[in-house]
Parts: structure tokens; C-alpha cells; sequence
């Protein structure tokens, strides 16, 4: 590890940020950014694109030359390389992303966990990918988790069931273990995140035991999870283990206050975007004090976070580069804070999905639909790209 004092990251220097980038491909970022900021498209474009999928009209080829490739690496493992490389020109790493959800059979659960397995494979030796991730909802029913948060009693063909989906959380965790290559475990919706956070623990206890390896993730969109994620710390100081903690801010918030407010249930939604700001930073203080005791992921968009993660950092005298720190975005998202950052020798690893892309869809459009909603994210991104592009002299 290294420090490299005084050098902190400037997020407004788009030569570093766009440096990995063509002038072709910032042009085609411009204008696909443009498409993103029109709520007309990102309204009404995941019902036509869907439409013309299932009834097999080729459109395909646009959706993976525009915004497929914008945020996702590839449709398949091998085809993610380029982003792969494209990003460790940066000094960013890699997290493999299998974007597929929302599925139901068995035999597509087993493929699922098969295919995340070879993420895990794939990373192993390749510091160009640290980490690497899966969702609970990628190797189970949905319904199923559900039942289980909900404490209902299941069957025996549900207990027999979800047998088998702990049984592919512990192969996929067994082979981050054996392989040394960390792997976080995303959050996903209220109804079902008790049982996630139960398996998750489970992992930690078994293979974090002298290094880190599993990660679960912490939403802090929800005004519970802060006291969460403390709690859980004194778990693993009592039982001996390291907490791996992803913290996010959430991506779930209209789901999740139409359901509170349907069902007559209290939100369990921060009040306001202040409330979720304040308990992320916290958190990020928290994680920092206790370093030694808690690996962090800090997944943030936020610049605010990003800077405030980098002072901790700096008053506690902890290098940039400590194994247990790292910050992430998404890929095609932020390249501000991710290349500016690993040019000031932190570390940083952007999420780069992949699928075949009648699969990826549903994440797809969450990105789109992501970057209108969040205040002020395209007008972001295109302000930067268009200082680029000025500098470019294009």
C-alpha cells in the first residue's frame, strides 16, 4: 500500500476522466446522454423496444451500438475484454455483472449461478477484476424469499427448494473463497432482504474469516440500515470475522413507497434525500474508523461521498490503496469520479454488465430512467462531456 500525500482527486478534470475514450465514442455518448434526458424516451421506450423484441423485429443490432454498449460490457464474458481493458488503461478496475433477473426455473437458476461462477473463475489471477458480484434473485424465486422474510411456514418441495438456493450461494461463495477473489452480494426489495442478509452473514462467518471475501450490501436509502450495518459489525467482532459492507443509497425508492402505501404499512424509506446523505456518510465514517474490522465498498454517484471518503482517508492517515476500501460506479456513469480517483491511487471498480440483451433490458432502462430521475445526472454528464468535447476542440 501507498500513500501519495497531498494528491487528491480533481472530479472536474475531464481530460482524465474521457482520456480511455475516442473522440467517436465521446461524440455518441453526447448525443445517446441527449436521448436520456428527453422523459418522453425513457418513459415510453422499455413498452416499444420490449414490443418489438417479442414480435422478432431486428433491433438488436441499434439497441447494442447505442445504449447496450454505453453501459454494459458485452453479451458474454469474453466480449466484456475490451471494456475490461479500456478501463484498466485507467488504473479502474472490473466487477463482472450477469444482468439477468427476473427469471423463475430451476434449470435457469443453476445456469445462473454456473454462469457467476465463471465470473469468479475469470477474475481469478486478473487484478483487472477485484471483485465480483451476484443477486440472491439470479439463483432463487423471488416468491420463495419472499415467503421466508414473510416467516410463513414453506412445504417440504419449499424447504427442498431453498435448500438448493443456499446451496448455490455457498458454491458461489466456496469458489470466491478457494480463488481469493471477493464477491458482494447486492440488496434488493424490503420484502425479501431479512433472508438476504441472513444468508449473507452466513457466508461471511465461513470464508471471511482471515481475509475478505464476501460482501453484503447496505441500502441507506432505508432509514433502518445504518443501525443495521453497526449491528452486524458487533456480530462479527463476537463471532470472529470481517464484515464486508457494499453501501449504496438505494435502488428501489418508488417500488418500495407504493408497496408501504398500498399495503397501509409505515415507508421504510428515509424522509428525504437529506435523511439518506446524512446516514451514508455516517456509514462511511463508521466503516473507516473500524477498518481493520470492516472492508467497504462505497458505491456512490454522489461527488460529496466520493470527497468525503477521500478526507477520511487522508486525517486518518490510512493509505489510498488499503484493500479495504474501495469505491465503484457504474460503467458508462461517472467516469469523473472513477478515472479521477484511480488517478490519485485509490481503488476504484466500475460495475460492467453483461447478458444477452433481450435479458439485460430491465437494467438497461433502470439506467436510462436512473440518470433522468436523479436530480441533475444528465445534465452532469453531458456538461462534462461537452467540456471535453471543447477541449478536444470538437
Amino acid at each position: 500500500m501507498d500513500l501519495v500525500p497531498n494528491k487528491q482527486p480533481n472530479f472536474d478534470n475531464t481530460e482524465i476522466a474521457f482520456r480511455q475514450k475516442t473522440n467517436q465514442e465521446l461524440k455518441k455518448a453526447y448525443w445517446l446522454f441527449k436521448l436520456i434526458g428527453n422523459n418522453f424516451l425513457t418513459k415510453v421506450g422499455p413498452a416499444i423496444t420490449n414490443f418489438f423484441l417479442n414480435i422478432g423485429l431486428p433491433i438488436q443490432g441499434a439497441i447494442k451500438a447505442t445504449i447496450f454498449q454505453q453501459f454494459c460490457g458485452g453479451e458474454t464474458i469474453a466480449e466484456c475484454n475490451k471494456a475490461i481493458e479500456q478501463l484498466d488503461k485507467g488504473g479502474v478496475g472490473t466487477i463482472l455483472d450477469y444482468s439477468v433477473e427476473g427469471e423463475e426455473e430451476e434449470h435457469v437458476f443453476d445456469e445462473t449461478c454456473a454462469e457467476i461462477i465463471r465470473t469468479i473463475v475469470r477474475a481469478d489471477g486478473d487484478a483487472k477484476i477485484p471483485i465480483t458480484v451476484f443477486k440472491i434473485t439470479g439463483i432463487g424465486r423471488f416468491a420463495l424469499l419472499q415467503k421466508l422474510d414473510a416467516k410463513e411456514t414453506l412445504t417440504a418441495a419449499e424447504e427442498a427448494e431453498y435448500e438448493k438456493v443456499k446451496l448455490r450461494c455457498e458454491m458461489i461463495c466456496k469458489t470466491a473463497f478457494e480463488k481469493g477473489v471477493p464477491v458482494m452480494i447486492d440488496a434488493e426489495e424490503t420484502w425479501i432482504q431479512n433472508t438476504i442478509d441472513e444468508l449473507a452473514l452466513d457466508m461471511m462467518r465461513k470464508f471471511n474469516r482471515k481475509q475478505i471475501i464476501v460482501y453484503n450490501t447496505y441500502q441507506m436509502y432505508r432509514h433502518d440500515k445504518l443501525a443495521d450495518m453497526k449491528a452486524d459489525h458487533l456480530i462479527a467482532k463476537t463471532d470472529g470475522f470481517i464484515l464486508g459492507v457494499k453501501i449504496v443509497r438505494g435502488a428501489y425508492m418508488e417500488k418500495e413507497r407504493k408497496r408501504a402505501a398500498e399495503m397501509g404499512y409505515p415507508s421504510p424509506i428515509q424522509p428525504d434525500k437529506e435523511a439518506s446523505d446524512r446516514d451514508y456518510n455516517e456509514s462511511l465514517r463508521y466503516c473507516v474508523d473500524h477498518i481493520e474490522e470492516i472492508a467497504t465498498v462505497a458505491g456512490t454517484h454522489n461527488e460529496d461521498s466520493c470527497r468525503l471518503l477521500t478526507y477520511l482517508l487522508e486525517e486518518k492517515n490510512i493509505a489510498h490503496n488499503h484493500p479495504h476500501v474501495y469505491f465503484s460506479q457504474l460503467l458508462g456513469m461517472s467516469d469523473n469520479l472513477s478515472f479521477n480517483l484511480a488517478d490519485s491511487n485509490y481503488n476504484v471498480a466500475k460495475y460492467v454488465p453483461y447478458g444477452p440483451i433481450k435479458a439485460v433490458m430491465p437494467y438497461l432502462f433502470r439506467r436510462a430512467q436512473e440518470n433522468t430521475s436523479v436530480a441533475g445526472q444528465t445534465g452532469r454528464e453531458l456538461g462534462l462531456i461537452e467540456r471535453e468535447l471543447k477541449r478536444r476542440k470538437l
